[in-house]
């Protein structure tokens, strides 16, 4: 697997990501990928060929083990790594497609655009983004789960005691550098756990955002209301006081009356 062209394609996400999103991003490749590659996959190699049974009879080392094990830690690592990244391309995916239609509408509208800014997340952008974090995060707690029902927890035995067929009786099983295992089990669900809550931290932090955003908006929409209310109410008052004229009065007295009145509304 070329675990660095994944790390360059998936660097272009952070354009696009918030703080907690390149923290996340920062965990998986130096915590999970990093540390999977070059400490955890050597560790497990072929373990059939470490995996000892006290029997000679043909076939039931094989069967033990696949009672025992039944999917190796360090394949169901590696499914989990590249399917926990892959939502993220979705984020990439949207991004070009905006830049895309940017392009093709300006071609056609010289000095015009879709899109001031393709990559920021307004929009569908801002679901696709919500819609990855929630997958990230449902991934990784689908692949903890599976690792510890699979397994029967997150440890890892020492001895262990099969009596399938073809073995002739109860036979003790063996695995080599149990405790060793046994920690890089622990390092990658701590990791795991971590970047679930990172998720979840960012999902928060978005729609905070959001019904900050939106209350906001609100509140401007109704200032704006309330202003333009009151412009149209001391509007319909000028002109009320400015317009009327007693009939009854004289020229004279009209015109002392209209200037008193418009002094007076001058002075409020």
């Amino acid at each position: 697997m070329n675990w660095v062209g994944l790390e360059v394609l998936l660097g272009g996400v952070n354009k696009y990501s918030t703080v907690f999103g390149r923290v996340w991003l920062s965990v998986v490749f130096i915590f999970r990928v990093l540390v999977f590659v070059v400490a955890a996959q050597p560790v497990w190699g072929d373990e059939t060929k470490d995996f000892v049974c006290n029997t000679a009879q043909p076939g039931c080392t094989n069967v033990c083990y696949d009672h025992i094990f039944p999917i190796s830690h360090a394949r169901l690592w590696a499914l989990q790594l590249i399917l926990v990244t892959c939502p993220s391309l979705l984020v990439v995916a949207h991004v070009k497609f905006r830049e895309q239609k940017n392009q093709k509408y300006t071609q056609l509208h010289t000095g015009k655009y879709l899109y001031a800014n393709p990559g920021k997340k307004r929009g569908g952008l801002w679901y696709t983004y919500l819609i990855s974090l929630i997958f990230k995060a449902a991934i990784d707690g689908a692949f903890l789960y599976i690792l510890y029902y699979v397994n029967d927890g997150y440890g890892l035995p020492s001895l262990s005691k099969c009596s399938l067929n073809p073995c002739p009786n109860v036979v003790d099983c063996f695995i080599t550098r149990p405790t060793e295992k046994r920690i890089f089990i622990i390092f990658m669900v701590v990791t795991s756990a971590l970047c679930i809550l990172m998720c979840i931290i960012e999902i928060i932090y978005l729609m905070c955002k959001r019904c900050d955003k939106l209350l906001h908006k609100h509140l401007d929409e109704e200032h704006m209301q309330s202003v333009e209310g009151h412009e149209l109410h001391v509007l319909s008052r000028s002109r009320a006081k400015c317009t009327r004229v007693d009939p009854t009065a004289s020229s004279t007295q009209s015109l002392k009356r209209f200037m008193k009145e418009l002094a007076t509304y001058d002075m409020s």
